[in-house]
């Protein structure tokens, strides 16, 4: 399989065009990303800035505190706390919650939304839990036959399994992959990066190698670039490509929905039947010298770029 999973789906262009719209697209990812750095120093700026315009004067003795220290102490929801915590995802944490598995200060709370409190004691499964300052960030060559949940009832293989060497602290995968698809997974404690990466208004694109059990045909090509209307809804493809010039029944297919079993959904509408699948690209990385099965902490750079993705979309905000 080739390493470059975006080969696929580049249209035959002159090089002078493709280099021009190459040029635009990293002048308008380096504006987007000065103004995000930009926006951040004068917030920390401002926050310094109202730490020592305080009508109180400044002590010597006035002892620091860290940027870890403030976050652990930081008032947050409770389901958010305990993401941070490394129990689970913000949206998993939602139904621990409500099925009254988690206490805060030896009460029962069922309530997501609880402000957790700096002196508040919250526990979950009878034991103490508190905010994670290790952050890791793995990427996992996830193998078929393993599934993407942090414990199951049935004793199947889960993908912490795979990556219990990675250390003391706990993870928890970003999205899901469903038991017979491989490829690119995301796991970590980030609860914040988590969210980001699981909301739809960020727009996280993932590349996927489909075997079919027969040749897509032409007019089905067209129709799922085109867009097709599931049972949830209409969904298109971003792009769309044959993986392998020689055989139709290998496809290249590029998207950014998140909803569930969605590669598998549109191939099957029309009728076909996905005999394998293999995400090969997820909010841009690849498994790139990862074999299958195993897995690699993230460099400080791949960090930077996937807190910075999109950072011009914003989630929409919900009314009330």
């Amino acid at each position: 399989m080739s390493q470059d999973p975006f080969k696929k789906f580049k249209n035959p262009k002159k090089n002078s065009t493709v280099k021009e719209e190459l040029r635009q697209e990293k002048k308008k990812y380096k504006k987007e990303r000065a103004a995000y750095f930009d926006k951040l120093k004068e917030e920390k700026y401002q926050k310094k800035k109202g730490t020592f315009t305080s009508a109180q004067p400044i002590s010597q003795s006035t002892p620091k505190v860290s940027k870890d220290a403030k976050s652990s102490h930081e008032v947050m929801p409770l389901n958010k706390f305990l993401a941070h915590c490394g129990i689970c995802s913000r949206r998993d944490a939602v139904q621990l919650i409500t099925e009254g598995k988690v206490k805060v200060n030896k009460t029962v709370v069922t309530e997501p939304g609880y402000k957790v409190q700096k002196a508040d004691e919250v526990t979950y499964n009878n034991k103490k839990v508190f905010v994670t300052k290790n952050l890791v960030y793995i990427l996992l060559n996830k193998p078929k036959d393993y599934i993407t949940t942090t414990d199951d009832p049935q004793g199947r293989k889960t993908v912490l399994e795979l990556v219990k060497a990675s250390g003391q602290q706990r993870v928890y995968p970003i999205g899901r992959l469903d038991r017979n698809t491989s490829g690119v997974l995301l796991l970590t404690n980030d609860g914040d990066l988590t969210q980001k990466l699981s909301h739809p208004s960020y727009e996280v694109k993932k590349i996927y190698e489909v075997k079919l059990d027969k040749p897509l045909i032409k007019n089905d090509f067209d129709k799922i670039l085109k867009g097709i209307k599931l049972s949830d809804g209409p969904i298109t493809a971003d792009s769309l490509a044959y993986a392998d010039s020689k055989d139709k029944s290998i496809i290249g297919i590029e998207i950014h929905s998140g909803r569930n079993r969605i590669v598998r959904r549109i191939f099957e509408h029309l009728g076909y039947d996905v005999k394998g699948l293999d995400r090969v690209m997820y909010a841009g990385l690849t498994k790139k010298n990862v074999e299958r099965g195993k897995w690699r902490f993230l460099s400080e750079k791949e960090i930077r770029l996937l807190k910075y993705l999109n950072a011009s979309k914003k989630p929409a905000v919900a009314k009330k």
